[in-house]
């Protein structure tokens, strides 16, 4: 099976996998680095990188301009040449244009984009040279996107992330179709994104790659897709239990002592259901609002007059190892990980299915 996947602008990555952006402070440089030194893409979460700065509350999108430059700088020198960068930026982000020129600014090598459909990403970036993915989670969403950039901004994705419903974070589907298990597979969905690509792949000459992610566990689920016609996957939650991942060693404790029931669907502020090992905090939440003690307007969709809780303060507090004061986002599949592990030893583990 093919490794290496080479690019349009010459980039390329050697071991198609993507380590998912996970914020607050869960994927900044310590994790990122080393998964591209393992020949991967390691990504960091352009969900507040700079909340451990003395002056966040009060000037959080300068703290965050500044961190994101700072782990980008630290995660090339910790990979010594190898891998790519990455970027996750939301486009529910109040400031998503800053983030994506931060992230253009400080040199990453690419930009992936969810929490809404990222349809002037291109427009912001302009011609930078920086490889852009849109995370989607239909069929419908991929074509709405990959229409919408051919028209208006002549370009198309440099590779696509399909997120499906096994994800953990935010997730691109309706709450009652995540209830009741109605919610396209991932096998699906894929289907129906390779099938829109053959027209936009022969106008521009170039083949778009597809990475996969939501409920990808091992190099057995990464043979599976990748014998469907997936390039490779994106993953999140595995990367969480690694030693250099940059959570606090008590959020690390959540996801491996997380049992099958503890991980469930949760309403966020972003207005999108999301998925999360339960805590004090989120239990609370179900029965009753926790209004916000400061808000810094972070989320669109958030209105922190009738927000159920502050998912900044939250996240916070989890990435601090005040994990049951917080929010703990995990993918379906958190519940099979027992044990800590390096991201050396994940990654050889996860390489074993291109082999």
């Amino acid at each position: 099976m093919q490794n290496r996947i080479l690019f349009h602008n010459g980039k390329s990555l050697e071991v198609p996998v993507i380590q998912g952006g996970m914020g607050v402070g869960i994927s900044l440089s310590s994790l990122a680095g080393a998964v591209m030194k393992e020949g991967g893409m390691g990504v960091i979460s352009a969900a507040h990188p700079g909340y451990r700065k003395p002056d966040f509350w009060e000037n959080s999108m300068i703290c965050n301009i500044q961190a994101m430059h700072e782990e980008i700088a630290k995660a090339k020198e910790w990979a010594q040449g190898k891998g790519l960068c990455g970027v996750n930026i939301m486009v529910a982000s109040k400031d998503y244009e800053f983030y994506v020129k931060a992230a253009v600014d400080a040199q990453a090598d690419a930009i992936i984009s969810g929490a809404g459909l990222p349809m002037h990403l291109p427009a912001i970036v302009k011609d930078a040279d920086i490889l852009l993915a849109p995370i989607v989670s239909s069929g419908r969403a991929a074509k709405l996107i990959l229409k919408t950039w051919d028209r208006h901004h002549h370009r198309l994705p440099d590779f696509i992330v399909i997120e499906g419903s096994l994800a953990g974070g935010h997730l691109g589907f309706k709450k009652e179709d995540l209830i009741t298990n109605k919610a396209e597979p991932l096998e699906k969905i894929l289907a129906d994104v390779k099938a829109l690509l053959p027209e936009f792949e022969e106008r521009y000459q170039r083949q778009v790659p597809i990475f996969v992610a939501g409920g990808i566990y091992d190099a057995q689920d990464i043979r599976h897709f990748c014998d469907l016609g997936a390039a490779g996957v994106q993953m999140g939650t595995r990367f969480i239990a690694t030693q250099e991942c940059d959570a606090s060693p008590a959020f690390k404790e959540v996801i491996v002592q997380a049992q099958k029931e503890d991980i469930e669907l949760v309403k966020s502020p972003a207005g999108l259901p999301g998925r999360a090992v339960m805590t004090d905090f989120m239990r609370q939440v179900k029965e009753k609002r926790i209004a916000p003690s400061h808000c810094i307007g972070c989320m669109l969709p958030c209105k922190p007059a009738t927000t159920p809780y502050c998912i900044s303060e939250a996240l916070i507090h989890a990435v601090h190892g005040e994990v049951e004061q917080g929010l703990v986002f995990a993918g379906a599949n958190a519940w099979r990980i027992t044990e800590i592990v390096t991201v050396k030893q994940l990654m050889d583990e996860l390489k074993a299915a291109f082999i």
